[in-house]
């Protein structure tokens, strides 16, 4: 089988043709690969920089967490997916049994398991994974829109762990990445007053600014802005921090105003010092976390949201590929590229 793995814990990818067919368990189902999309994280985990480092992984390990395709088999446990079924996949597999997950809250499992890290992930034509991380998607709904429900899912769920509290408010946005323009887009949606948006990357910031972001580069010149704009209000509503860099802090808690929320999106690949007293004391934010999504309101909400017509997610897409060496696509994130879709279905 064809398929992208990581091969030890050093910078790099191997593109390989003769990699083990998965093994189905008892209650895993097996999926033909129809679609995978490529995150900044797989970008992570190819240079092995900082943050992949904090997600310890056995190897060789098949990289991808974003997908969608046709369940081919399923265990003899599988219950709720069958043969046929066109799904997309989630990449948080949950216990089932911790106290988390008693209590309704899967999204924050005690043994959580990631699709690609602990488990073989997508790049490749054929994949096994829990039945649990299946999300059963419409006929009228493509394979390539479904990759884009496990990154826009992370966007809505910054959303609704702000409390959704967006309309008449105005959003900071800092690092414009598909999550992050997601993000922007939504806020607009929701009837933000204002979205701004930081980005050091020309081009994203141009489409952050296609999408009605008010944008600027790093730099004090955001603060400055925010300072006369809104200084009624003492600083913006609510910030989400998208691109996981660490030193993006502290301008996102210096542009809040009192009694408003900051985000946490991106994993920063280092302990960020933050004083307690000025910011969560004193200006009374609120800090809220998010990993991956609410199982499954998230994914609920946001496909009833595309069935309807309300939300569109193909612009996000920028190139399309076959399954091949990873060096090329993770070349294109760094340039003019926004979603590169994989198509394992075709050779390279």
């Amino acid at each position: 089988m064809r398929a992208i793995i990581k091969t030890e814990p050093a910078a790099g990818a191997t593109y390989v043709t003769d990699f083990p067919e998965p093994t189905v368990g008892d209650n895993d189902i097996l999926m033909e690969v129809k679609a995978a999309s490529v995150c900044g994280s797989d970008r992570e985990f190819f240079e092995w920089g900082e943050t992949a480092q904090g997600f310890p992984m056995e190897f060789p390990r098949v990289l991808g967490h974003e997908s969608a395709g046709v369940v081919i088999a399923v265990g003899p446990a599988v219950t709720r997916v069958k043969v046929g079924d066109r799904i997309a996949l989630d990449s948080h597999a949950a216990c089932g049994t911790c106290y988390m997950c008693n209590t309704g809250r899967p999204s924050n499992c005690m043994d959580m398991k990631l699709l690609a890290n602990d488990i073989d992930g997508v790049f490749a034509e054929r994949v096994a994974v829990p039945e649990s991380l299946a999300f059963k998607i419409p006929d009228s709904m493509s394979f390539e829109t479904a990759t884009l429900l496990e990154p826009s899912g992370v966007a809505w769920h910054a959303i609704q762990r702000s409390g959704k509290d967006i309309a008449a408010n105005a959003v900071l946005v800092s690092g414009c990445g598909p999550i992050g323009l997601l993000i922007v887009k939504f806020a607009l949606m929701l009837g933000a007053t204002e979205v701004i948006a930081i980005e050091p990357n020309e081009y994203r910031r141009g489409l952050a600014a296609d999408l009605g972001a008010t944008t600027f580069a790093p730099g004090p010149e955001v603060l400055e802005y925010i300072e006369k704009k809104h200084a009624h209000r003492g600083g913006v509503d609510v910030a989400f921090e998208v691109s996981g860099v660490a030193a993006a802090y502290p301008t996102l808690f210096d542009a809040v105003r009192r009694n408003g929320q900051v985000v946490s999106v991106g994993h920063a690949g280092k302990p960020i010092s933050l004083n307690i007293s000025q910011y969560i004391n004193k200006k009374e934010i609120t800090l809220h976390g998010i990993y991956g999504r609410a199982l499954w309101e998230t994914w609920e909400e946001l496909s009833a949201l595309i069935e309807a017509g309300r939300v569109e997610l193909d612009w996000l897409i920028t190139h399309r590929m076959p399954l091949g060496e990873l060096g090329p696509v993770i070349e294109l994130l760094s340039g003019e590229a926004n979603k590169v879709i994989l198509y394992p279905g075709k050779t390279a």
